[in-house]
């Protein structure tokens, strides 16, 4: 399953691709099966563990026939970033464009490895509340009472993703000239729904107006 990237929108930079997956964790994680495949939406975190890519973890919800179907299984987990349309009528010359979609995403490749021991589930409940709960000025703990807190352990399957390949695609107008890059930017802003205004924020990151080459 090979991602349709063209030249001017492959990204090979680590920080930028760990950025996405960090800022937008919810992603859709594909396993190969018969007659169809497997596909859960769920977040997952990225880890830096040393290695080339780090790997990713993550849980089902046990009842889920996913996990039955992926250990061991090279599997997929895409994530989505910003995305916006632009019109011609914001380039320079708006006669010679036609419409097209800006966005970003990842696919991560890699096998996927269960972790049944209660202590790595734990483990990974941990890792999801705090990034998720942190920062907020009241957290939520997991620090349910017996029996409870064991039954919400058994009642996920959690594992691990090695990661094997990574493709970015990010399409931010790279090309498109500065001019039409700094107009799509400021017509972005200007449309005042959140996924416009996202959109010109990582065009401003990654694919700011520069030189026309």
């Amino acid at each position: 399953m090979s991602l349709y990237t063209p030249a001017h929108f492959a990204l090979d930079d680590r920080a930028a691709i760990c950025d996405l997956m960090r800022e937008h964790p919810f992603a859709t994680l594909v396993t190969p099966g018969t007659p169809e495949p497997h596909v859960s939406h769920l977040p997952l975190l990225h880890v830096d563990d040393g290695s080339e890519h780090g790997h990713l973890i993550g849980h089902f919800a046990r009842a889920n026939p996913h996990w039955q179907h992926a250990a061991g299984v090279e599997s997929m987990a895409i994530f989505h970033g910003p995305h916006a349309y632009v019109s011609p009528s914001w380039y320079v010359a708006p006669e010679r464009m036609v419409p097209t979609w800006n966005y970003v995403t990842v696919h991560v490749h890699g096998t996927l490895e269960p972790l049944p021991d209660p202590a790595d589930a734990e483990g990974v409940l941990q890792a999801l509340v705090q990034r998720f709960e942190g920062e907020r000025d009241k957290p939520w703990q997991f620090a349910l009472a017996e029996p409870q807190r064991s039954a919400m352990i058994k009642a996920i399957s959690a594992f691990r993703l090695r990661i094997r390949h990574v493709d970015g695609k990010f399409k931010l107008s790279q090309n498109r000239g500065n001019a039409d890059r700094a107009r799509v930017i400021t017509a972005l802003r200007a449309e005042r729904y959140a996924e416009a205004d996202a959109t010109a924020e990582w065009m401003e990151r990654y694919a700011a107006p520069g030189s026309d080459g």
